[in-house]
């Protein structure tokens, strides 16, 4: 699986014709210069947060670990090669660099060098300019690097953009999936009025003479007695009027009879006093109210909820428990739905282990147990994932063979000799819409469709890159929109946090920085969230250590990722924040969008 490269845009690069190696140009030189100044500069001069997740804030010396801070993580600075070494600690037996302040935001653009021209494998390459690396290239429609946003934008048009397909599920197997039309409401809620407390249903003024209902039965179907609705003078502790038989006749002026909740209110009647506030005078046979009644209370009309015809809930809403609820009380027996999307996920390099620990050059496949669960958590049918190392042929025949609706691909979408993603994808005529994204980690991303007209267009394809962070950045980039559309959801409404930190970001990129939610206390609301405090208690992300691209320690204890513009971001400032599938989750979610 080869290494994606660090930068994209610029002159084509040569190659050389002795050695068949490719050579960079004047400008990818230049620019290459560029960075590592820039990087070398913040090395140097190194930087704190404005509030160290420390719980102590003693200093350490150079041959004293760092403390576990208080979110459970260690501070470790990054190292500043420009093509050197990747984000650190590839191995917790290498020698640390020398100590020095360092905040949960230390500058990370240097993704832009050595983190990304190194995949899991530590394999190293040259920065190549992407644009000439194969003959797919050409088939791109601007031939450039995606802005994260418009990168985004365009994935989720591509899901919308495939007609969406209609299933009818019982209300049983319907949770989690996604309405494929609006739910209109079969009859009034309630269909009929009825009492919304157990007590008294009375007609007129008070004192009222009670009477109790003769006989019993239930609406049609049942085979028991009938109700005959005929109300006795004769005081007692009847059961009433219940719920779920049919509707007892008019209820005369000055008369209270006894009624359950649900129970059909009969004709004249005009309230409904509850058991507790009534009085019963058993010598007399009267109902007497400890409080004031008024015309209509504790009656439930009917259509009061809908009337036949409403519009409960709009096409694309999830079908939680209380969507199946509603549907059932609204008439239905089965729901239209969107199928669930069918992904398969292709992992590749011949660099990767499935158990076991690493040994000989070989590492554990991280990716293949990751990606599988996180798209189930998105709502997605996903296969069992597929090793297929770095074969060209094999990754061609999976390609060609497959009927899902999404491909997912981890690694060989830059440009080495064995990244086969973009070569194979020309051979089979893909059409590439998006191939590379400024955004750091997972630059080198890409989404392809595989035929691109007719109502059969598709499937999709998303290259994630190789190193674990930047896929995940590839999922929430590309993979997430791309199934949000072809699942039938409504387009995501994006939300923004403040950010505790300073986070240091990319000259020219966003950057995706994994943080955690927490709620201010005294100490630190007033402290670090600047002229966007809230005060005592106020809600802040706090971006997390270990945001290399090769790393995942970061995101397994985050509940979303921050998006950093380039230039990054001062302690208090609001930034987007983009929703881990499980960060909401409950135990019915069954995969689905949260």
């Amino acid at each position: 699986m080869g290494v994606e490269p660090s930068e994209g845009g610029g002159a084509p690069a040569r190659d050389s014709p002795a050695s068949g190696e490719r050579v960079p140009t004047q400008e990818e030189l230049r620019a290459a210069e560029e960075d590592r100044a820039v990087e070398q500069a913040l090395a140097l001069v190194g930087h704190r947060s404005s509030d160290e997740l420390q719980p102590s804030r003693r200093s350490h010396s150079v041959d004293q670990p760092r403390s576990t801070d208080r979110l459970g993580f260690t501070d470790l600075p990054r190292s500043v090669d420009r093509l050197g070494s990747a984000d650190l600690p590839h191995s917790v037996d290498g020698p640390r660099p020398v100590d020095r302040p360092q905040s949960a935001g230390w500058p990370h653009f240097m993704d832009s060098c050595s983190s990304e021209s190194s995949n899991s494998t530590g394999r190293l390459r040259p920065t190549e300019e992407r644009a000439s690396v194969s003959p797919s290239r050409s088939q791109s429609p601007v031939g450039r690097t995606y802005p994260w946003r418009e990168a985004r934008a365009l994935a989720a048009r591509a899901g919308r953009d495939v007609p969406v397909r209609t299933r009818r599920l019982p209300l049983g197997q319907a949770l989690g999936h996604v309405l494929a039309e609006p739910l209109v409401a079969l009859t009034d809620l309630p269909s009929f009025d009825t009492s919304a407390m157990d007590g008294w249903v009375v007609t007129g003024p008070g004192p009222w003479t009670i009477r109790e209902v003769e006989g019993s039965g239930s609406e049609e179907g049942d085979t028991g007695p009938r109700p005959s609705a005929r109300l006795s003078p004769r005081p007692g502790q009847d059961p009433g009027i219940l719920a779920g038989h049919r509707a007892p006749a008019a209820l005369p002026d000055g008369d209270a009879v006894r009624i359950a909740t649900g129970a059909r209110i009969p004709a004249d009647a005009n309230a409904v006093i509850r058991s507790e506030h009534a009085r019963v005078d058993e010598s007399k046979g009267l109902l007497h109210a400890t409080r004031r009644v008024h015309p209509g209370q504790d009656i439930r009309p009917r259509g009061q909820e809908c009337r036949s015809g409403d519009q409960l809930l709009p096409a694309g809403a999830l079908v939680t428990p209380a969507v199946l609820g509603l549907a059932a009380a609204a008439g239905y027996d089965e729901l239209g739905t969107v199928p669930r999307p069918r992904v398969d996920v292709l992992v590749l390099g011949d660099e990767l282990l499935t158990s076991g620990l690493p040994h000989d050059g070989l590492i554990r496949d991280a990716l293949g147990p990751m990606i599988g669960p996180w798209l189930r958590a998105l709502g997605a049918e996903v296969s069992a994932p597929q090793r297929l190392g770095d074969d060209a042929a094999a990754l061609r025949r999976a390609l060609t063979a497959s009927d899902a609706d999404l491909i997912i691909t981890t690694g060989g979408t830059a440009a080495g000799p064995v990244d086969h993603v973009h070569p194979v994808l020309a051979e089979i005529g893909a059409e590439l819409l998006v191939d590379g994204v400024a955004v750091r980690p997972g630059h080198p991303m890409l989404l392809a469709r595989f035929r691109a007209e007719g109502p059969d267009a598709g499937p999709y394809l998303v290259g994630l890159p190789g190193n674990p962070l930047a896929a995940v950045s590839g999922l929430l980039t590309l993979a997430e929109p791309l199934l949000r559309g072809l699942a039938g959801h409504a387009p995501e409404t994006p939300y923004r946090a403040v950010v505790r930190d300073e986070v240091h970001g990319h000259p020219r990129d966003t950057r995706l920085v994994p943080v955690v939610h927490r709620a201010g206390d005294p100490d630190d609301s007033g402290r670090n969230l600047g002229s966007a405090r809230t005060g005592t208690g106020a809600e802040h992300v706090v971006p997390l250590h270990y945001n290399g691209p090769a790393m995942l320690r970061g995101i397994a204890a985050a509940d979303g990722l921050a998006v950093i513009p380039p230039g990054g971001v001062r302690s208090g400032t609001e930034v987007e924040i983009l929703d881990l599938p499980w960060a909401s989750a409950t135990p019915w979610t069954e995969g689905c969008f949260t």
